[in-house]
C-alpha cells in the first residue's frame, strides 16, 4: 500500500468531523485541569498543595481507570454494531454497559471514599501531602457512580459517531466545575473555604450535571426509538462478557500506566518536594497535547469500527494512518510552543517562582518527547478498535515499567541528575512505544480479529 506522509483532504474531513467535537470536549477538560492546578497553585504552601493534588489526581485516576475503560469496550462494540447496521444491537450494548457501570460505581465509590488517606499515603513521603491529597480524593470518589454511568453514555455516542453530544456534556460539566472551584477552594460567594477538598467536590458537581444531560438526550426520539435501549430492561451475559473482554486489558493498561506515573512522581519526590510539584505542573501542561490526541484516538476507533463492521478493511487501515498524520501535525505545533515558550505555558498553571524555575527545563524535555506520541496513542486506539487490546496492553506496560521507570530512577537518583534526569527517560519510552504501535499496525494482522 502506497503511503503518503501528507494528509488527504477528503479523508481528513471525515476524521475531523468526528474528532473535532471529541477534541474540544477533552480539551475543555484539560482547561479545567489547568484551572484546578492554577487555583490550587495560588494557595498558601503551594508546593505541598500541588504535590498533594498531583498524587491525589493520579491515584484517583489509577483506580477510576480500571472501570472507565468500560467506555472503550462500549465504544468498540457499539461502533462495530453500528457499522453492521444493527442499531438495536448497539442499543443493547449501552443497556448492559449502564448496568455494570452503575453497580461498580456504587461499590468502588463507597470504598474509595472511606480509604482515601490510606491510598494516597502509599505514594507520599510527606504527611502533609497525604492529608491534603486525601481530602481531594474523598470528594472525587463521591462522584464516581455518576462518572461511570456517563462513561457508558459517552462510549455509546462515540460509537455512533455523535461526539457532539459528548462535547455539550463536557461544556456543562466543566463550566460548573470551574465555577464551583472558585467558590469552594477559596470560600467565595458565601461558600465554605475547602481548599483542595473544594476542588474535588467541584469536580463531582460537574460530573453529576453531565450525567443528567446524557440521560436527558437518550430520551430524544431520534435515539430512543431506533436503538431501543430502554425498551426491555434486561441484561445479557454475552454482551457483558464482550464488554469486559475488550475493557479489562485496557483497564490493566491504564492502571499500570497511571500507577507508573505515580511512581514517576514519587521518584521526583525523592529528589525533593519542589521537584515533585514541578513535575506535577509539567504533567498538567502535557494535557494540552495529550487530551486532543485522545480525541483523534476516538475518531480512529469510531471509523475503524464502522469500516470493519462493514467489511471494508482497506478503508479501516487508511483511516488509521490518516488520523495518525493529523495527530502528529498537532503534536509538532504544541512541541514547538513547549520548547520555545515554556515559561508562558507554565505561568498559566502556577506563579510560584521556585516551582517555575524547576519546571521550565522539564517542559522543554517533555515538549520534544511528546512530538512522537501522537502516532503511538492514535494507532494504539486503532488497534484496540480492531480487537488487539492485549497486544496494546502488554506493549505499553512493558515499555513503561521496564524502560521508562527504571531509566527515570537511574538518571535521577543513581546518577544524581535530579528531575531533569527523570524526565530524560520520557523520550526513550515514547519513541520505543510509538515505534511498536506503528510496526503492529503496518503488519495488518489486526484485520482478522473479531470482537
Amino acid at each position: 500500500m502506497k503511503f503518503n506522509l501528507l494528509p488527504e483532504k477528503r479523508l481528513s474531513r471525515q476524521v475531523i468531523k468526528i474528532a473535532a467535537p471529541a477534541i474540544a470536549g477533552l480539551s475543555s477538560q484539560m482547561v479545567v485541569s489547568v484551572v484546578d492546578t492554577a487555583m490550587v497553585g495560588r494557595l498558601q504552601n503551594a508546593d505541598v498543595a500541588l504535590a498533594a493534588m498531583g498524587l491525589g489526581l493520579l491515584a484517583t485516576w489509577a483506580i477510576v481507570s480500571v472501570f472507565s475503560s468500560l467506555a472503550t469496550g462500549t465504544h468498540v462494540l457499539v461502533a462495530r454494531r453500528h457499522g453492521e447496521g444493527d442499531k438495536p444491537g448497539a442499543g443493547n450494548v449501552l443497556k448492559n454497559s449502564l448496568f455494570i457501570c452503575g453497580l461498580l460505581g456504587l461499590i468502588v465509590g463507597t470504598l474509595g471514599y472511606f480509604f482515601s488517606f490510606e491510598i494516597i499515603d502509599i505514594f507520599s513521603s510527606d504527611r502533609n501531602v497525604s492529608t491534603a491529597g486525601s481530602d481531594y480524593m474523598m470528594y472525587r470518589f463521591i462522584g464516581l457512580p455518576f462518572f461511570l454511568v456517563s462513561v457508558s453514555y459517552r462510549g455509546f455516542f462515540y460509537g455512533i459517531g455523535r461526539t457532539n453530544i459528548f462535547l455539550i456534556s463536557a461544556i456543562i460539566m466543566n463550566v460548573l466545575n470551574i465555577f464551583f472551584n472558585y467558590c469552594l477552594i477559596f470560600g467565595n460567594f458565601g461558600f465554605p473555604r475547602m481548599e483542595l477538598g473544594g476542588a474535588g467536590l467541584a469536580s463531582t458537581i460537574g460530573i453529576g450535571a453531565s450525567t443528567f444531560f446524557f440521560l436527558f438526550v437518550t430520551f430524544v426520539r431520534n435515539y430512543r426509538i431506533p436503538y431501543r435501549y430502554y425498551k426491555e430492561l434486561s441484561v445479557s451475559g454475552d454482551v457483558i462478557r464482550s464488554i469486559f473482554k475488550i475493557s479489562l486489558p485496557v483497564s490493566f493498561q491504564n492502571v499500570f500506566i497511571l500507577g507508573g506515573f505515580l511512581v514517576f512522581l514519587a521518584i521526583n519526590g525523592i529528589v525533593g518536594v519542589v521537584e515533585q510539584a514541578a513535575s506535577q505542573v509539567v504533567i498538567t501542561a502535557l494535557f494540552i497535547s495529550f487530551m486532543p490526541l485522545f480525541g483523534f484516538g476516538i475518531a480512529a476507533q469510531t471509523l475503524i469500527g464502522h469500516h470493519m463492521g462493514n467489511k471494508k478493511m482497506f478503508l479501516a487501515q487508511i483511516y488509521g494512518y490518516e488520523t495518525a498524520k493529523l495527530g502528529t501535525i498537532f503534536t509538532i505545533i504544541v512541541g514547538i510552543v513547549f520548547i520555545v515558550f515554556p515559561q508562558y505555558v507554565l505561568l498559566i498553571i502556577t506563579t510560584n517562582e521556585t516551582v517555575l524555575d524547576r519546571a521550565i527545563p522539564l517542559l522543554r524535555i517533555a515538549g520534544a518527547a511528546q512530538i512522537f506520541y501522537g502516532v503511538g496513542i492514535i494507532l494504539a486506539n486503532a488497534l484496540q478498535a480492531a480487537g488487539a487490546v492485549v497486544f496494546v496492553m502488554i506493549s505499553d506496560i512493558l515499555t513503561h515499567w521496564i524502560i521508562f521507570l527504571p531509566c527515570a530512577y537511574l538518571f535521577a537518583v543513581t546518577l544524581d541528575m535530579g528531575s531533569k534526569g527523570a524526565w530524560l527517560a520520557l523520550p526513550v519510552y515514547i519513541i520505543m512505544y510509538s515505534g511498536i504501535m506503528l510496526f503492529k499496525f503496518r503488519s495488518g494482522g489486526w484485520k482478522k480479529l473479531k470482537v
